[in-house]
């Protein structure tokens, strides 16, 4: 669809000399400019292949936000959202303003849409864009309008991808490098340049949901949901990329609601996004075999590498990068509520996942938690970065993201971790933590990490309940309830301390982590001593 910039009020922001926007185009005339404008090939079943540049990641130190009236009372200030003065995102906002004006003979992409399934709380969220496989990626991962909500459709938030414009002030401005990501919550505007990576846009959305959303009280959180298939015992499973969420959300017994972003209000929660972003990296289709069959015509794979001549994929190749990733459409996923009509919403969870990719191989495969020990492991948010999901991650490091979603926080972590303890209380939601990680040794210590059919097990046997009818003993350093067995899973396995080969090793390693732990929590500790003596203990 051809529009003006006067039409779609895009003088407002400066856009007044585009000629060529082109909004909302059909994936079948963005797929075709992708292979005209030479930005990608032609895959596996007709999936688009594209390689995202320099940046294969995100670039969380280039992330800013502007320090104006209407949001410093309530922004989180800190590494995590780092102040910017409004006259640095003016003069940004203007070389990428220019940019689009002078960009002759080449089309503007413009995505109009929406993040929230449900309607009370959704936001209408323009993406703007030069290249064809950005407009590909955003029409992959946002709710895709029907024409009749475009005709009065006025943007909540906009974002203006300018990947090709880059700051070379950035020293005298004190910033970290040419590129910038910058948030403007006043005038509602977000601009990127100097990076093509796909995922600043679908996480400065969240980023901006997570910013609103709480404000009137609906939890935003960095999650994946899924259903039983009768719609009914939602689970949610928090997690930072790597830990988990799609695959394990994506599950064949389980229709998916969604992988990664959902709200929790008064009525239940909702997927923010119309797509998924999976990792790819050793993808199996025997045992992710929904995301395998979601690479289609119509997906777009990233940073891949394939054989030029049978454009076959080599999944396990990482030469390029560990963050190999395929989006596509949420009805691409078979076993998904949207796929059966239905809207991407669920009732109020039965069961809470804390996914955790343990570095350490100190945390159990799963453990029970009290609603006390829930909310200091949520508080805590302990994980490992995986390699590759940020510039200069090559191997797993041992990390404390808040709320199992730092890098996404614009609002205190306390606030979120406020209402995600009503709702438990409210609803009486239990809560488990689930690693995905070592078992019985480190990270560098060339072990492996615990197989996903056996994660998938232990899934399955929390959300069926048969967990239940485990003995249970208590942990000796975090003290929540660990089985003793649990289905055909070897007993050795669920406890660590039994699963090192060197019992001395395993205590020296877990009183590292627990006083790393514990450190960490002084950051956010509230003075509310229950959550605080729930956390881990050098008492053993």
């Amino acid at each position: 669809m051809t529009t003006t910039s006067k039409e779609l009020g895009l003088n407002e922001i400066g856009l007044t000399d585009i000629d060529r926007i082109i909004r909302n185009l059909p994936i079948e005339g963005i797929i075709e400019d992708i292979i005209l404008h030479k930005e990608g090939k032609m895959g596996m079943n007709g999936a688009i292949m594209v390689d995202t540049g320099r940046y294969t990641g995100r670039s969380p130190k280039d992330k800013y936000f502007v320090e104006e009236e209407s949001s410093s009372d309530n922004l989180w200030w800190g590494p995590v959202n780092p102040k910017i003065d409004e006259s640095i995102f003016d003069e940004l906002l203007a070389k990428v303003v220019k940019y689009y004006n002078h960009a002759d003979d080449s089309n503007t992409y413009i995505f109009d849409g929406f993040a929230g399934a449900d309607p009370k709380y959704r936001m209408n969220v323009r993406l703007i864009a030069k290249k064809a496989w950005q407009a590909h990626f955003v029409h992959n991962m946002f709710m895709r309008p029907e024409k009749d909500e475009l005709i009065d459709f006025t943007p909540d938030f906009t974002i203006i991808n300018a990947s090709d414009v880059f700051n070379r002030k950035f020293e005298e401005y004190g910033m970290n490098s040419k590129t910038f990501i910058i948030f403007h919550l006043g005038k509602r505007i977000a601009i990127i340049g100097g990076t093509e990576y796909g995922g600043e846009m679908k996480k400065g959305i969240f980023s901006v949901m997570n910013y609103y959303l709480p404000l009137k009280g609906v939890l935003a959180m960095h999650c994946s949901a899924n259903v039983d298939k009768n719609g009914d015992n939602p689970a949610i499973f928090f997690g930072l990329s790597g830990t988990g969420k799609t695959t394990l959300s994506t599950d064949p017994e389980r229709p998916l609601i969604g992988d990664d972003e959902h709200g929790w209000s008064d009525d239940g929660i909702f997927n923010f996004e119309g797509g998924c972003y999976a990792k790819v990296i050793d993808l199996n289709p025997e045992h992710e075999p929904d995301i395998y069959n979601a690479i289609r015509h119509g997906a777009l794979l990233e940073n891949v590498v394939y054989d030029e001549r049978t454009r076959v994929a080599d999944f396990s190749d990482r030469s390029k990068t560990e963050n190999t990733r395929v989006s596509y459409p949420l009805n691409f996923i078979e076993n998904s509520v949207y796929s059966q009509g239905k809207p991407a919403m669920s009732g109020h969870p039965k069961t809470i996942i804390f996914l955790t990719c343990d570095a350490y191989g100190v945390l159990p495969p799963v453990a029970k938690l009290t609603p006390e020990q829930a909310m200091y492991h949520f508080i805590s948010g302990y994980t490992a970065k995986v390699a590759g999901t940020e510039r200069g991650i090559t191997e797993p490091v041992a990390t404390f993201s808040p709320c199992f979603g730092g890098p996404f926080l614009t609002l205190h972590p306390l606030k979120y971790a406020e209402l995600l303890r009503a709702k438990m209380k409210e609803h009486e939601v239990p809560a488990y933590v689930v690693n995905t990680g070592w078992i019985g040794a480190n990270a560098n210590s060339g072990a492996k990490r615990i197989s996903l059919p056996i994660t998938r097990e232990i899934i399955h046997a929390i959300l069926d309940g048969s967990i239940a009818k485990s003995d249970f003993i208590p942990d000796p350093y975090f003290d929540f309830d660990v089985p003793t067995s649990l289905g055909d899973i070897d007993p050795k396995l669920l406890i660590p301390e039994n699963a090192w080969a060197s019992k001395a090793e395993y205590h020296k390693t877990a009183i590292e982590l627990v006083k790393k732990f514990r450190e960490n929590f002084r950051k956010y500790d509230t003075g509310d001593s229950v959550v605080r003596n729930a956390g881990p203990s050098l008492n053993s």
